[in-house]
């Protein structure tokens, strides 16, 4: 089989949320690239109707649906919106995330809740809708949880982001277990230091000291997430469920030694 069928998503129908920013961007644009007809969800409505209208001058098809990921309401009408502008979501890509900047002894119940809920909350409640409705249509699919390098570590002064993506990771695998036989595929992404709209500036500031870190030499950029995101999306990686693919350019093995 050639590659350009092995990665083909024609026929599939993705869900994208925080896709009005960086990586959901990114993801949604790859997707449609590659054949699938996406839902892009975000709260910023503009912004959405602009990364649909790029990817419709680009051949895709897409659908802007603004939605808050916390609102359980419009999530279900995320949904229902998908539905009935290209049928049954076979791809949920869980990509909404906040950050923070807050010592562990100094944040606030407020903003630890925020990033809990965004981070891993919604994960939940997402992946639980899309793969009742998959099952319920009798469709085979993915879910996809961006996690992120600092589920596996910690830094200082991110301590709730840390903790959710460390609960993504986990979540991912109980997911799997207990939806691949059901014909849902639960995988996860972790990226490491990844250059994106949001965290240029910081990046820019820190960013060659990082790279020092890096056994590639280098921070990530949005592209180098392309084949892990079609790995996990399509037949390709049909037999792989409730892995966590860390994409940081050998970050974590030189942590790890």
């Amino acid at each position: 089989m050639k590659a350009a069928e092995l990665f083909d998503l024609t026929g599939q129908v993705a869900l994208v949320t925080g896709a009005s920013s960086g990586l959901g961007v990114r993801f949604a644009e790859v997707l449609a690239a590659n054949g699938a007809a996406v839902a892009l969800v975000a709260r910023r409505a503009e912004r959405l109707s602009a990364v649909k209208d790029r990817i419709e001058a680009n051949g895709g098809r897409a659908v802007a649906i603004a939605a808050d990921v916390l609102d359980r309401a419009a999530m279900r009408h995320a949904f229902d919106a998908a539905e009935a502008a290209f049928g049954t979501v076979t791809v949920l890509i869980n990509n909404a995330g906040v950050t923070h900047a807050d010592r562990a002894i100094e944040i606030e119940e407020a903003e630890w809740r925020r990033v809990i809920g965004t981070n891993l909350d919604a994960v939940l409640f997402w992946a639980q809708e899309a793969a009742r409705r998959m099952i319920a249509a009798q469709k085979r699919g993915s879910i996809i949880n961006i996690a992120s390098i600092l589920g596996f570590g910690v830094d200082k002064g991110l301590i709730a982001y840390s903790v959710a993506k460390a609960g993504v990771i986990q979540l991912t695998k109980g997911l799997a277990l207990e939806l691949a036989f059901r014909g849902v595929r639960v995988n996860a992404i972790a990226p490491g230091y990844v250059v994106t709209e949001i965290n240029r500036d910081y990046l820019a500031a820190k960013g060659a000291e990082i790279a020092r870190q890096i056994p590639a030499g280098r921070l990530g950029e949005e592209r180098d997430l392309d084949g892990a995101l079609l790995l996990l999306a399509s037949d390709a990686g049909r037999f792989l469920a409730g892995a966590t693919v860390v994409v940081d350019g050998g970050q974590m093995v030189g942590l790890r030694g």
